[in-house]
This record gives C-alpha cells, structure tokens and sequence, in this order.
C-alpha cells in the first residue's frame, strides 16, 4: 500500500490536478488496484468538474451504477468523524465518489457553503486541513494506492507531515525557463530530490515548441523525462465532467503518430515509472 503525492511550488498552475487525474484513472484502467483520489484544495474544483455527475445517464452505462455517492463536500463528513476520533479505514469509501468500483475513489477538497463569509470560510478550511494527514494515514491502510493532490496553500505543517509519509512525491513544472531554472536550483540545493523517493513531470506540455521534449531534458540534463502533454480534448472533458469517458475511448487508438495517442502514451509512461519505482522502493527497504 503506497501514497503517491502530486505537488508543486509553482505562483502559476502548473497542471498538477490534471496530471494526477489523469495518471489516477489510467492506473485505474490499466491495473487491478484500489485507488483513492484526493484534493486537498480550497474552494477549486478542477478535480471535481473532472468527472460525472451522479446522475448522468452516459457514465453509468460505463462505470456502471454508483449506489456509494456521498453527499456533496464528503471532506466535512470525514473532518469530523476523524475530529471524533471515530473514522475507520473501510468507512472512507461511504464519503467518496466511486469512478470504478474497486478501482477508483476520489474525494474532492473543500467547498465553502455560501452563507459563510471569508473568515469563516478560512476557519472552516483549517479544521478540515488537519484531518488530511489522519486521512491519508488511515487510507493507506484499506486502499492499494493513495494519490494525494497537495495544494500549495496548504498548511505548511501539514505538507511536512504529508511530505513525510509520502512514498513517492510526483513534481510537476511548467514547460517555461523560470520554471526549469527553479527545478535545477532546487535539485542543486536539496540532494534528496534526487533520489527514487521523488519523479519529475512537465505538466501542460506543448509538443510543437522549440522547448520539446529533447531539448528540455538536455537543458535539464536528465536522461529521460515524464510529461503530461495538453491535450485539448483532455482539456474539455474536464470541463464538462467527461474524463473517464474520454480514456475509455481513446485507449482503442492504434495511430502512433496521432496527438491524442501521444498523450496517453505519456500518461502511460508516467504510470509505469511510478510503479516500478515503487517497488525499487519496496525492494530497499526490506
């Protein structure tokens, strides 16, 4: 059982929700493991507007009918039961949305009710901050694999704490110089995200540009390199809550030379990188 942490340090959106949907729900097609999902945003709900409705005919004939679609803000539910100190690890799933069952969970992050003013909203948010670190522990326990979504408002305590047990933390960074520079410089100055704990990924990456993929991991100097291509079709399906779909159907491409087959190549090997690294880490620690 693992906890795979997508993060960055990033002022602009780097793509780091998509890449850890997309990377999810293709671990989710492709291998027979229970994954967990989770935002741990404020007020953002890039990760939710990913996938469908309840009540959307079209995704039910796929994933089949969800009888375990808690009510909305499931995070609320488990702040306080967890605050009770009375959250078991199998209960989890009576508060998330099932994607695949058996397969796939999410929990989606915080959504302040209107009625709240800022302040409260605020305090509200740093109550259920607390319980992540308590959620992710307690997942790890019932799921195979637990992908956090860390927000980079979060609490810095609480990252620390999440940071630390983490198995695996997934970087992502934008396509840009200041953003490559950053990553070297934080290479050069912390020698441990060097090591097999820690995978670099090139979020919203554009293929036709003179900063592609080979000469990105020249100026980097790194020997191979992961990225998650921006994809337009990727792009509104997460608007309009249509992503599984959208996997579904363009898995049966054939065409290697076709954008779309690229980009789920990529998200494939992303995949495959955070699994065998895994088990290299598995395989040190015994």
């Amino acid at each position: 059982m693992s906890i795979i942490t997508f993060w960055n340090d990033d002022r602009e959106q780097t793509g780091k929700t998509f890449s850890a949907v997309a990377v999810a729900i293709k671990m989710a097609i492709e291998r027979e493991l229970k994954i967990l999902l989770i935002s741990t945003s404020c007020n953002d709900k890039t990760m939710e507007n990913c996938f469908v409705d309840a009540n959307a005919s079209t995704v039910k004939k796929i994933i089949g009918k969800n009888d375990n679609i808690a009510v909305d803000n499931g995070i609320m539910g488990i702040a306080k039961l967890i605050a009770s100190n009375k959250l078991e690890p199998q209960a989890i799933t009576d508060y998330t949305r099932v994607i695949f069952k058996n397969r796939l969970e999410t929990i989606s992050g915080y959504i302040p009710t209107d009625n709240l003013d800022y302040q409260e909203k605020m305090m509200a948010y740093e109550k259920v901050e607390k319980c992540y670190p308590d959620l992710i522990r307690l997942a790890n326990q019932y799921y195979d694999i637990v992908i956090v979504d860390l927000d980079k408002q979060l609490n810095e305590t609480v990252k620390k704490e999440i940071f630390e047990m983490s198995n695996l933390d997934v970087m992502v960074i934008r396509q840009r110089m200041e953003s490559l520079n950053k990553y070297i410089e934080l290479m050069n100055t912390n020698p441990e995200y060097k090591g097999l704990k820690h995978i670099m990924v090139v979020g919203k990456f554009h293929l036709n540009t003179k900063y592609n993929k080979k000469n990105v991991m020249r100026y980097l100097r790194v020997k191979d390199l992961y990225i998650t291509p921006f994809n337009i079709l990727f792009f509104e399906a997460a608007e309009e809550h249509n992503v599984v779909e959208l996997f579904l159907k363009l898995k049966r491409l054939k065409d290697e030379d076709d954008e779309n087959y690229i980009f789920m190549d990529e998200i494939q090997n992303i995949v495959d990188k955070i699994l065998e690294r895994l088990k290299e880490l598995q395989k040190k620690m015994r």
